[in-house]
């Protein structure tokens, strides 16, 4: 019998297709319309069994990457979500033991793409193969719904549409590839910071709805219907906040873009730049918009990524 000692699983960033909020709720959260799309820049987590002599802390945690000033945004404590997700297998079960936690990133921190939630998920499920709990996928998820509202997702990937807090997942039918290109920020905004400052705008904002534009242009794999229809309630609030964004986007936009918004609660911006066209095409939209993006000096990185994938998958 083989026993593990080193689990590494990769997990998917998201992008949101559509992301309709309502009005705050009295615990707190919004009851939301979230379409996810899980795309090709992927964290890897590694989880290793600790020395047998550490009983103390439960999980240790390190991560790298190249990432600039992202990697620094990455807490190495018991608040990481993933950290969390590892304590959580644990508890569910009565088992486990001291782990070293390790983060091989190239998600944005703090950047709406749900980088902490997707190496939640990966945390999930490295820990229930390490200590061998068998864990179902219908138990994973609702352990990652407790962790948080886009956790769930990590584990499911492709392209699926959330509600309530945007926790309850099904699939959505998108058989079309899509080629995204996005404007990594300088700066990281808090989720907490934009949908207070969403509340502060939107007092009135209306119950969420599904857009039946982007369900069709899914399930079509029109890229151009795609891009038309992209729409996020947060982007106001994240623009607010960092106006800085208005000028990333319009940058993308002139230089071709299908479709652009600012992903999440940003401040990541996803640009839309190709899907069933010719392959030269979309690689000389993707090559203009990215020369765009850089001439603005106002991106730490710029990126491509392809979407829908799979969602955490151990390697």
């Amino acid at each position: 019998m083989t026993v593990n000692t080193t689990v590494t699983v990769r997990v998917p960033a998201k992008v949101n297709l559509q992301l309709a909020v309502g009005p705050g709720r009295e615990d707190g959260f919004h009851d939301l319309v979230n379409v996810f799309h899980a795309v090709s820049l992927f964290d890897e987590v590694t989880v290793t069994e600790a020395s047998a002599r550490r009983q103390s802390p439960f999980v240790s945690l390190t991560a790298r990457g190249e990432m600039g000033s992202h990697l620094a945004r990455v807490p190495l404590d018991e608040s990481n979500l993933a950290a969390r997700a590892a304590l959580a297998v644990a508890e569910e079960t009565g088992r486990g033991a001291p782990v070293d936690l390790h983060l091989d990133k190239q998600i944005p921190v703090a950047g709406g793409m749900a980088g902490g939630s997707a190496d939640a998920a990966a945390a999930l499920v490295a820990c229930d193969r390490l200590w061998g709990t068998g864990l179902s996928r219908e138990r994973l998820v609702e352990l990652a719904a407790r962790l948080g509202s886009d956790v769930a997702f990590g584990l499911v990937g492709a392209t699926a549409v959330g509600t309530g807090r945007g926790e309850i997942l099904e699939p959505m039918p998108s058989p079309g590839r899509y080629r995204w290109v996005f404007a990594l920020s300088k700066r990281g905004l808090s989720t907490a910071d934009v949908f207070r400052e969403y509340d502060r705008l939107r007092p009135d904002a209306p119950e969420p709805r599904p857009d039946r534009e982007l369900e069709k242009a899914l399930a079509t794999g029109d890229a151009v219907a795609l891009g038309r229809a992209l729409s996020n309630d947060l982007q106001p609030a994240a623009l607010s906040l960092l106006p800085e964004l208005e000028r990333t986007l319009e940058a993308g936009r002139a230089a071709g873009a299908l479709g652009a918004l600012v992903s999440g609660s940003g401040p990541t911006c996803a640009f839309l730049v190709g899907g069933g066209e010719g392959s030269t095409v979309v690689a000389e939209r993707e090559a203009e918009v990215v020369a765009a993006l850089t001439r603005t000096g106002l991106c730490e990185q710029v990126v491509a990524a392809d979407g829908d994938v799979p969602g955490a998958t151990v390697l």
